[in-house]
């Protein structure tokens, strides 16, 4: 079983996740350190939150055998329901509700499926763990400070598949991708580990020369 939070780090950069969940390398820069100061205040397992007739669990365990991920929800909004169907139960809260997974970001949405996929696996444990069907998920993103909801689309839980996949292939590997330089770099708070710049044999013998042989 794979950390789940990682397959956003795949989408990002398989290199990216390859380098933190198999060789343990780890740099922080601005926007990972944002990151920690917004979960500081999000990641209470014991904080339960009511609003209206929603309740709000903090920091729920989920995973799934079939992408044989697990891992941490940020939260789980309870939404009351008299359906029967794709509806939970709570030992603690009488009735019957739909979950829908809540994942907080501290930048702005993004133009591509990376955050997406993270929001989609959860929905996927969440179907697997209760034997439910999970429409939709939440971002909460605190640059805009504002809710976005996302469909858990069949080509989004296709992305989230061959993504897991993937990255079993290069657990069991133990290969580390080669680097694919792009403007993707700039952000990465694992640049000056991965040296991008580094992309074949010509490439590392130049480099050892002009800065460590000169």
């Amino acid at each position: 079983m794979l950390m789940l939070s990682g397959i956003q780090h795949y989408r990002f950069c398989p290199r990216q996740w390859a380098l933190i969940h198999l060789e343990q390398q780890w740099d922080d820069n601005r926007l990972t350190i944002e990151g920690q100061l917004l979960h500081k205040h999000v990641d209470n397992p014991f904080y339960r939150q009511k609003c209206g007739d929603h309740i709000t669990l903090r920091s729920v365990s989920i995973a799934s055998c079939e992408l044989g991920l697990y891992g941490v929800s940020d939260a789980i909004e309870l939404l009351p329901s008299e359906d029967m169907t794709d509806t939970i139960q709570h030992p603690k809260y009488p009735g019957r509700w739909i979950p829908v997974p809540v994942e907080y970001k501290h930048g702005k949405p993004k133009r591509n499926e990376v955050d997406e996929v993270q929001l989609a696996a959860q929905a996927i444990c969440l179907e697997e763990m209760y034997s439910i069907h999970v429409a939709y998920g939440v971002f909460f993103y605190g640059e805009i400070r504002h809710r976005v909801e996302v469909e858990i689309t069949p080509r989004l839980r296709d992305i989230v598949r061959v993504c897991a996949d993937e990255m079993h292939s290069i657990f069991k590997s133990r290969i580390i991708p080669t680097a694919s330089k792009g403007k993707h770099c700039d952000n990465c708070s694992l640049k000056n580990i991965c040296l991008p710049e580094i992309t074949d044999c010509s490439d590392v013998t130049t480099y050892l020369k002009n800065n460590l042989l000169a």
